[in-house]
């Protein structure tokens, strides 16, 4: 194998040939990052997605994803990504169709049958329609749930929440209820940052503050700071007869302290043995 990884077709030419092939039907197409993207009308999406996959030199056999991208602002807020894939070139490919919360879009599993799920997934997350597709149901969300998750206009939480009842012994379905008596409010608490002597504390003998340094674990006010600072900026002598340092090599017994590293004892010719070879010999 000469090279790590499949060659694969480059994007030189794909615009031209795709648009020779499916015709009036392309709105637009983009060859941007590497990727090769088609915006087609909704109406020429099946004569597209055939001559995708009929025409030679094209040749996408594969439906790898279909995804949804929601633009709120737009009047066709919704964009249906399908990406297709060229198993004899190894290449991909983007088609791109718009469209918005009644219009639907013609499906394609009379194409490939697996973008019967992959519809019902776009459909569920985001609501967009598809005509044609014979089990559009679904996928993801629970029974019962109301809207679309990934429209910028549902809420996070959802409307219902499932939880098993003790009392009915049984699964049950309820609103949701975001309550917040559970939160505990202690303003009094010193990790709120009272400053202040707690009602009850003034009879309790406080010990002195111990002077830390900066960074320590333990809460301490600006005054011991400033006082652990002028602590650590004294010099303080260490309480032993000899310090544990060497001056040099002798004091550690390391022999000579420049074993022919000196200028006047490297030789000119690098072929010349160091002055110390023949004492090393001995």
């Amino acid at each position: 194998m000469r090279a790590p990884a499949p060659r694969f077709a480059g994007n030189h030419g794909v615009i031209d040939a795709a648009t020779a092939a499916i015709g009036a039907p392309v709105l637009d197409a983009q060859d941007k990052v590497g990727e090769v993207t088609l915006t087609v009308s909704r109406d020429g999406l099946i004569d597209a997605m055939i001559a995708l996959r009929d025409t030679p030199g094209l040749e996408y056999q594969q439906l790898m994803e279909i995804a949804g991208v929601d633009y709120p602002s737009r009047p066709e807020r919704f964009d249906v990504c399908y990406h297709l894939l060229s198993l004899t070139r190894n290449h991909r490919i983007r088609v791109r169709v718009t469209t918005d919360e009644e219009t639907p879009v013609p499906s394609i599993t009379s194409i490939w049958p697996v973008a019967g799920w992959l519809e019902r997934e776009v459909y569920d997350l985001y609501g967009v329609l598809f005509e044609g597709n014979p089990d559009l149901r679904r996928i993801l969300t629970d029974y019962g749930f109301r809207g679309h998750p990934f429209r910028k206009d549902f809420p996070l939480t959802g409307f219902v929440e499932l939880r098993y009842s003790e009392e009915a012994k049984r699964v049950v379905y309820e609103p949701v209820k975001l309550a917040q008596d559970f939160r505990s409010f202690d303003f009094m608490s010193p990790w709120e940052g009272a400053q202040y002597v707690l009602p009850g504390d003034e009879k309790a003998e406080v010990p002195p503050p111990v002077p830390q340094a900066k960074g320590a674990p333990s809460p301490v006010k600006a005054d011991d700071v400033v006082k652990a600072d002028e602590l650590a900026d004294k010099d303080v002598k260490p309480e032993v007869d000899k310090p544990k340092v060497t001056e040099s090599t002798a004091d550690s017994g390391a022999g000579k302290p420049h074993p022919g590293n000196r200028p006047a004892e490297k030789p000119i010719d690098p072929d010349v043995p160091s002055p110390d070879a023949e004492e090393d010999k001995s």
